[in-house]
């Protein structure tokens, strides 16, 4: 399944896309500013048949603001698409881009954490699936 995340920030929204088999995970750029519209085109254009929106949560695990604006990203994304949205915690993933970046990444950082955050969703995905 392929699978677009974005990293939700107020200034620009960061955008990556998995592979059909949801293995490898690619950094698209950046849209800026956040509008769904242009995700919703930008999530057409590239197949994608789930959106995963980092949901920002406390490092205890509380929502504040900017999830709240998340949510509400994600609830606006969904009216534009015939594919579900979901919203999955993206602690850290920052500070993940981060480091991607000093070690030579190219991709926007806010590219680099949605790719982080897709990595991380498709993971718990894996992990959750019973064994074949």
């Amino acid at each position: 399944m392929r699978v677009l995340a974005v990293d939700h920030g107020l200034a620009r929204a960061g955008c990556a896309i998995s592979d059909p088999s949801g293995t490898i995970v690619r950094p698209l750029g950046v849209v800026e500013p956040p509008d769904p519209v242009a995700v919703a085109q930008l999530a057409a254009a590239e197949g994608a048949e789930l959106v995963v929106v980092g949901l920002p949560l406390s490092l205890h695990g509380d929502e504040g603001p900017q999830a709240a604006e998340a949510r509400a990203f994600g609830e606006a994304l969904a009216a534009h698409l015939t594919v579900p949205v979901e919203t999955y915690d993206e602690r850290l993933t920052t500070r993940m881009a981060a480091g991607s970046a000093r070690a030579g990444a190219a991709a926007p950082p806010d590219a680099l954490a949605a790719a982080h955050l897709l990595e991380s969703y498709l993971e718990s995905r894996r992990q959750s699936e019973p064994p074949t």
